[in-house]
């Protein structure tokens, strides 16, 4: 077979797992009893949506002290303000020291200032009371709940009430080792047929059947995993059915690059010394066999993927291997030439049954 050159993408096959796209643990912010819960476990949540019911009534208590108290610092303020405005005039007049004119106005300004600190202490009582009602943050499938109707929550565990994930679209993290992915990148930067593409992930279940959606590569990690020596990539993945689960492992296979300088060889044509590497016999100078060593790390179909030691117009030998050894002379054909079976010549078949015969004289005399 006369091989040229052709375009085989370098694909990569990694161990991966599942991660939700989103992932929120539902918190309480204040402690209190709970009253109800506002959910189904195991049911889609929209974000927003109340979950929880925590005992208010403390919280309604003091929002409604710390109405009161804007009340009481609202009334104080107005007074000292009066006060402050009879006290100018007659200052002017020297009807009234100074000083007694500083001192209302001093007042009158820390009436207003208590004014703004009861108002803030209304506006963290309601944000509290407002709390009691717990609420979704995203929108996902929401688990067990871990806090029963009638325990106390409190804005300190270590718990949380429950976790919501999103699971349309979904992510799926692969570990590559660093060796393979610096290889790579030296092989672009040389730009020596290699080409970057667009990563199409494709995923194997742990029931060995194809996921059938296909993902797309998000990022790569710029640091490398101290432990385990390998760099983690994200592929992001549709998952309309909710087939994969955060946690589930997975296989993920896609293409990182092309190599546009790569040979394509049958299978049988290539054999591997004792040491694993790879040769193979092409026609050499005068029609005679010679071995080649190539590098072919990798199989497409029933093709190995040669990316070192051929050159584009190299004659391989595919067929008639068998008792093949460097420097035999050939007689190359085509490998597809379709092969002619003739009948046996008479002279063959008249020698075919010399051969007979002789056998049978041959059995009788014994």
């Amino acid at each position: 077979m006369v091989v040229q050159p052709t375009t085989s993408p370098v694909v990569a096959q990694l161990a991966a797992r599942v991660v939700a796209f989103q992932s929120s643990e539902v918190r309480p912010q204040v402690t209190g009893v709970i009253q109800r819960r506002l959910f189904t476990e195991g049911s889609i949540v929209r974000a927003g949506q109340p979950l929880y019911q925590i005992d208010p009534s403390l919280y309604r208590a003091q929002a409604n002290q710390a109405a009161a108290n804007v009340q009481s610092a609202q009334a104080n303020q107005e007074a000292a303000r009066v006060r402050a405005d009879r006290f100018r005039p007659l200052a002017e007049a020297e009807a009234v020291s100074r000083q007694d004119y500083t001192d209302a106005l001093a007042t009158s300004r820390q009436a207003s200032a208590s004014v703004a600190q009861t108002r803030a202490a209304l506006d963290l009582a309601r944000t509290n009371l407002r709390f009691t009602t717990v609420p979704a943050p995203i929108t996902g499938r929401i688990g067990r709940s871990l806090l029963t109707v009638g325990a106390l929550a409190s804005a300190t565990q270590a718990e949380p009430l429950a976790t919501i994930q999103q699971l349309d679209p979904i992510f799926v993290d692969m570990q590559q080792s660093a060796s393979e992915l610096l290889s790579l990148r030296r092989a672009l930067a040389s730009r020596d047929g290699v080409t970057p593409t667009r990563a199409q992930v494709r995923l194997q279940l742990e029931d060995g059947s194809d996921f059938g959606q296909v993902g797309s590569v998000e990022f790569s990690e710029v640091v490398v995993d101290q432990s385990t020596g390998t760099v983690t990539l994200r592929a992001r993945f549709p998952n309309p059915n909710n087939l994969l689960l955060p946690g589930m492992f997975v296989q993920a296979r896609f293409a990182q690059a092309l190599n546009t300088r790569a040979f394509l060889v049958p299978q049988p044509a290539i054999n591997r010394d004792p040491q694993g590497r790879a040769t193979l016999f092409v026609v050499g100078a005068g029609n005679k066999a010679e071995q080649r060593n190539v590098t072919a790390d990798r199989a497409v179909g029933q093709n190995w993927v040669v990316t070192a030691g051929l050159k584009p117009g190299d004659r391989v030998i595919v067929q008639g291997l068998a008792d093949l050894r460097p420097g035999q002379p050939l007689r190359p054909v085509a490998a597809n030439t379709p092969q002619r079976v003739r009948p046996p010549s008479p002279e063959q078949m008249k020698a075919q049954g010399k051969n007979g015969g002789g056998a049978g004289k041959s059995g009788g005399g014994g």
